[in-house]
């Protein structure tokens, strides 16, 4: 079975500092680089990961802005998303190799192979835009807007609705017969899988969206001497009209049209294998944070930490909590169906020696003896933590905001009365604060089990 892991590299930057990017690897044959599309993450290829680390050690990382990975600062531009490419692929450690990408993924790709050509051995792409000055005078003014989370979860509502009508029309505000496209959908987990990638990146999506839909074509000189491409599109793709678009193309090059999207990536395989391959290895990854894989009776999976493992010290967060980033005092993790940690199988438990046992092997792989639990506070599990399984129409994400929201202001947060009166500090509750606790108690799926359990203790 193949087993996909999660790591951190740290990419040093000009002024001294590091830029944290987030990737998934599995495989152990030559390396394979897997750029993602905006606005999503490298998860998105977690079923073609699985399927051709058969036959490379792929690696895919996130984006800047994107998934868990930093964003870059300022105002980038497409070169710069470039650029960062290859340093994030000289802070892995990573010769040069094939690449994959699909839609601005490909556009990334195309951009870092004309600025370095001697880093890839060839690239397989999936669609390449080729904007007309008016398409891109429509994306400017309206494909991008602002996202900012609002004080009572407005932007939730907007954002839902944005990510589930992407499919029914193109560009998804042009709400016209015209604009239809032919693969629309309602598929709750798709949608609510694109709301939290968007969550995760917030403003930052601009950035690295706005850069791609920039960019101008990059594809080199038709005499220019490059590794070869393949480019190629299934029926449905917005972007297979654009394979008419691409013009003249280097020596190696070559486009084409196909029926479905096993096709395309049936044709990308073949192409990526027939290039030159670069040696097995290991990529570097950051020692202070990362996924720690645990087996226990009850538990198979990855927990993530952050901290410092010397320090001795393992902190476990709440129930619907996840760890706290930035500690340098203790190491810190997620526990199974909680933050970027692995989800337990089933049904979570309710007793607490399952949740004892993930913990204790946690802290036996960085040799911690001092463990430190939270404090919770009595009441009904089902009231604290009621189900915010996703539904057609994104309530759970209003639900979710009124319960962070409501929680600075009473204990428990569902018991409103002046008896159940906290008092609170005004700058917790600014957006931009409740955003993260949102979005921690959206990925505490074990919440209420957890809760049921620290208390059976």
């Amino acid at each position: 079975m193949i087993r996909i892991t999660r790591h951190y590299v740290d990419v040093p930057q000009g002024d001294g500092s590091r830029r944290r990017v987030h990737y998934r690897q599995a495989g152990s044959g030559p390396p394979l680089l897997m750029i993602h599309q905006s606005p999503r993450n490298s998860g998105e290829y977690a079923p073609l990961i699985e399927r051709w680390a058969e036959h490379f050690t792929c690696i895919a990382p996130d984006t800047p802005g994107f998934g868990q990975s930093d964003p870059l600062p300022g105002a980038p531009e497409i070169d710069d998303f470039a650029d960062a490419l290859v340093a994030t692929m000289d802070a892995l450690g990573l010769p040069p190799c094939p690449a994959y990408g699909f839609h601005s993924g490909g556009i990334i790709l195309v951009t870092a192979l004309k600025r370095h050509p001697a880093r890839f051995t060839g690239l397989a792409i999936g669609g390449y835009a080729i904007w007309t000055p008016q398409e891109m005078a429509l994306f400017g003014e309206r494909y991008l807007p602002p996202f900012e989370p609002s004080s009572y979860g407005e932007h939730l509502v907007w954002l839902w609705n944005r990510m589930l009508e992407q499919s029914w029309f193109f560009p998804w505000f042009d709400v016209r017969d015209a604009a239809r496209l032919p693969g629309a959908h309602a598929d709750v987990a798709r949608i609510d899988m694109a709301v939290r990638e968007m969550l995760d990146s917030g403003a930052a999506y601009r950035a690295g969206y706005g850069a791609v839909l920039r960019a101008p074509r990059d594809i080199p000189s038709a005499d220019a001497m490059t590794p070869p491409v393949l480019i190629s599109a299934y029926d449905g793709d917005p972007l297979q009209a654009h394979i008419d678009r691409l013009g003249d193309m280097p020596q190696g090059w070559r486009a084409e049209k196909c029926a479905t999207p096993a096709d395309h990536q049936a044709l990308s395989l073949a192409f990526l294998k027939d290039l030159p391959q670069a040696h097995t290895l290991v990529p570097d990854q950051s020692h202070d944070a990362g996924f720690v894989p645990i087996e226990t009776p009850e538990f198979s999976g990855l927990i993530h930490w952050q901290g410092d493992p010397g320090a001795g010290v393992l902190i476990v967060h709440a129930p619907g909590e996840e760890l706290e980033r930035g500690r340098v005092d203790a190491l810190a993790i997620d526990l199974p169906g909680h933050g970027l940690s692995d989800g337990w199988p089933g049904e979570a438990p309710t007793d607490w020696a399952a949740w004892q046992r993930v913990i204790d092997a946690v802290a036996a792989q960085f040799g911690l003896t001092d463990i430190r639990l939270p404090d919770v506070p009595q009441g009904d599990a089902e009231l604290l933590f009621p189900d915010l399984s996703p539904d057609r129409y994104g309530t759970h994400l209003i639900r979710a905001w009124q319960i962070v929201r409501a929680r600075h202001f009473f204990s428990p947060h569902h018991a409103v009365g002046a008896a159940n009166a906290i008092a609170f500090d005004p700058g917790a509750i600014r957006p931009e604060c409740l955003a993260g606790e949102h979005r921690a108690l959206l990925r505490a799926r074990a919440a209420r089990a957890y809760y049921q359990a620290i208390n059976n203790r």
